[in-house]
């Protein structure tokens, strides 16, 4: 298979650019009027109806021939994601939302689980700041973090993480620097199955820079742990 590189640690394959093709097409297809954004294509002007795709969220994983890859597919309305996707194909499993009406894991309905204390939660990270190289990074995060909880899990796909925290296997999820395609479809997942998601200090998540996404029970203690290593940055 073909690879480049976006930069010294980011890879694109042949297979995302080929996935992206497919379904921009297919959207282009059925609902020729609204617009796309696409991690490898861009913007695709259209009307108020927006769909966000990731062709393969875990890129590394699939190179590296192992399961935590995922597609990502969300569809937005004025601002607001309306219905969301993430299929792991390897792991044969389809997560689903629609807005309103619940989640789902292979059509079956999924919620969040019930811990409501941190140090008995296993979470999930990633580093996609450190792929970066950027001086503002999850490290200092992740120490505080993992000395407190029963567990810590590091996947590589955002959409699945989420996912991940929607049906329970994970009790949160937290990152630096995603990019709207990286966990549009995960976020209403989330919500839809009883989750919470905002940005580090419990807000509303109007840019992707800052992702937590939580059960809802243990929101506000990891919001504060975070925030006390932000405030000290």
């Amino acid at each position: 298979m073909q690879i480049t590189r976006k930069s010294e640690k980011d890879l694109v394959t042949e297979a995302d650019v080929a996935v992206e093709k497919h379904l921009v097409e297919q959207i282009k297809k059925h609902y020729p009027d609204h617009s796309i954004l696409g991690e490898e294509t861009g913007r695709h002007a259209g009307n108020e109806y927006r769909w966000i795709i990731d062709p393969i969220d875990g890129t590394t994983s699939f190179v590296h021939d192992q399961p935590f890859f995922s597609n990502s597919v969300a569809l937005e309305h004025n601002g607001e994601i309306i219905l969301a996707a993430v299929n792991a194909p390897a792991l044969g499993e389809l997560f689903m939302a629609e807005y309103g009406s619940g989640a789902t894991l292979n059509d079956k309905p999924i919620h969040v689980s019930k811990r409501d204390k941190v140090s008995d939660c296993v979470l999930g990270t990633g580093f996609a700041c450190v792929r970066q190289n950027l001086e503002h990074n999850n490290l200092p995060y992740f120490e505080k973090v993992v000395t407190v909880i029963r567990g810590i899990r590091r996947y590589g796909s955002a959409a699945i993480d989420m996912s991940y925290v929607a049906c329970g296997r994970l009790d949160g999820f937290w990152e630096l620097n995603l990019q709207i395609y990286d966990m549009a479809a995960g976020m209403l997942i989330v919500t839809e199955a009883g989750g919470t998601v905002t940005d580090f200090a419990g807000k509303k998540l109007n840019t992707p820079h800052e992702t937590l996404a939580t059960n809802t029970r243990i929101h506000a203690e990891l919001s504060n742990m975070l925030m006390e290593v932000k405030q000290h940055q």
